[in-house]
């Protein structure tokens, strides 16, 4: 630790204390909304990066309000040079000393990042330390839910002002004469080549799986003879799940058992256009807005591709947050038919079929989602994959599982009701989970995981308008039958939800709105 009393006090600095910062003072300039729950000295360094003129007389305002009447602030509102900005710091650091009032520190702070020039031996570099300190540790206290690209920005600017001692030499054909923007430009250049080894470690992996997914098309091939052009685009977008000979088509056992399904065998079978990601994404976001993370992460998967195939999925969460409806609903908005599977109800031998000499024979349950809605890619949505049994009997389920979600032995699925090999290729897979610890290792590693968020209570306005649809929707109605909430009911479901469970909210408004309904009828 250092022995220099000035400097140990820069540990110290009341960062979580700045309780001016979100008074009248604080908004005396219209900025991002994301930036008024900043600290301070935060605001300001994103603020610099932006628009360095904007931020002096933002600061100038400030100074003006909180405490008027220094001459240097004066001379620095007339002239924004290091000169006269080092001495207004000084002048607030004494004041915050004299008159005990710790948050000008954080102003004398402010004054510096937007006056100090580029550190060097004749100016010294104790005030560079002590903004970057102060950065650093502003940093650390960066709540986690803060928006990911201004989190993005505030690291780049710390670490990059942080580093401006030992990067002058490189910055020497960047030419600013404060070290603010200087520290942005370093910030950025220093993430430049860590992105580019992760865009480059992404696009391998994507080339390998393009080229398994090849590999597996092209094993599709019928064995008929060579197609022509005109046959070849027309079979682009569509597949041959199910190939059953006359001889099996004509068997008297076998008839009863593939009747409900004869549509979708020896059928090519249409493979879903991917729609305007933009607007699935618009769609899910109006109905899940605090889950917009998970939702970027599912539809990237889609970026690129003409035809809907998801890999596989994960959503881990606790109950009650919506995973289940944001399963079926991402299935729903791509216009994929949905099949559910209650995990904790299956085994083995019921997801992946009954062999035909059962009474109960049975193909595997996705091919029963592809007959029910004649695609060759619908979604399977498995509920509640923790609590699949762990008995063996009748095979168990995880197993079973296992050989659905493997590329190579999806596209030559053996059914045993139906002996013969199943193109399942295409067939996405969307399951739920409220832990994974129980889970095995081998089936966690085939899947895409994302940890699912609940709602807090800053998400009522924007949760209502769908809840309100969905119920509609439920009811066999138009929405625009149902009136929004007015002010008094809107107040009355804050009153008894305040986040968590989405399933509990829909309740409470299915209430309100049978009440609204039962008063409407009573006059």
């Amino acid at each position: 630790m250092s022995n220099d009393p000035d400097e140990s006090e820069d540990f110290n600095l009341p960062l979580e204390e700045d309780v001016v910062s979100t008074g009248a003072a604080a908004d005396s300039a219209e900025v991002d909304e994301k930036l008024n729950a900043l600290p301070r000295l935060l605001r300001y360094a994103i603020l610099s990066g932006k628009d360095s003129s904007f931020a002096h007389a933002r600061l100038v305002a400030e100074l003006a309000e909180l405490v008027p009447g220094l001459p240097m602030m004066v001379a620095w509102a007339n002239d924004p040079s290091s000169h006269f900005g080092i001495a207004l710091a000084i002048e607030l650091d004494g004041l915050a000393v004299a008159n005990d009032q710790p948050d000008l520190r954080t102003l004398a702070d402010c004054v510096r990042l937007l006056a100090l020039p580029l550190p060097s031996p004749e100016t010294g570099i104790r005030d560079h330390r002590r903004v970057a300190k102060a950065l650093l540790h502003a940093l650390k206290k960066l709540p986690s839910n803060t928006d990911a690209e201004l989190a993005a920005e505030i690291e780049a600017i710390s670490f990059g002002w942080a580093a401006l001692p030992a990067a002058t030499d490189f910055l020497s054909d960047y030419h600013s004469p404060t070290a603010s923007p200087n520290a942005h430009y370093l910030g950025d250049k220093m993430a430049r080549r860590r992105l580019a080894v992760a865009e480059a470690k992404l696009k391998e992996e994507f080339e390998e799986e393009r080229e398994d997914w090849q590999k597996v098309d092209a094993a599709n091939d019928p064995k008929a003879a060579p197609k022509t052009p005109a046959d070849m685009v027309a079979s682009e977008n569509h597949l041959v799940v199910c190939r059953l000979d006359d001889l099996a088509m004509k068997n008297p056992k076998m008839r009863e058992l593939i009747a409900p399904m004869k549509a979708v065998i020896n059928t090519a079978l249409p493979l879903v256009p991917v729609p305007p990601l933009h607007e699935v994404r618009d769609k899910l976001l109006f109905e899940f807005p605090y889950a917009e993370q998970v939702i970027d992460f599912a539809l990237a998967d889609l970026v690129g591709r003409t035809t809907v195939r998801l890999r596989p999925l994960l959503l881990v969460g606790d109950a009650g947050g919506g995973k289940s409806r944001f399963a079926r609903r991402l299935g729903e908005t791509l216009n994929l038919g949905v099949w559910r599977t209650d995990a904790s109800r299956s085994d083995g031998a019921v997801f992946g079929g009954t062999d035909k000499r059962w009474y109960s024979a049975e193909p595997c349950h996705p091919f029963l989602a592809i007959a029910q809605s004649k695609q060759a890619g619908p979604l399977v949505l498995v509920d509640e994959l923790e609590k699949a049994g762990t008995r063996t009997d009748y095979g168990r389920f995880w197993d079973c599982l296992l050989g659905f979600l493997e590329p190579e032995t999806a596209a030559r699925y053996p059914d045993p009701a139906l002996q013969t090999n199943l193109d399942l290729s295409q067939v996405s897979y969307v399951a739920t989970a409220n832990s994974l610890d129980i889970l095995p290792s081998p089936l966690r590693d085939r899947f895409r995981t994302i940890s699912f968020p609940k709602p807090t209570a800053d998400h009522l306005d924007a949760l209502l308008p769908a809840v309100v649809a969905d119920l509609a929707t439920e009811r066999g109605l138009d929405r625009r039958w149902i009136a929004p909430l007015t002010g008094f009911e809107r107040d009355a479901v804050a009153a008894h939800w305040r986040g968590g469970s989405v399933r509990r909210l829909r309740r409470i408004v299915e209430i309100l709105l049978r009440a609204r309904e039962s008063a409407a009828v009573q006059n």
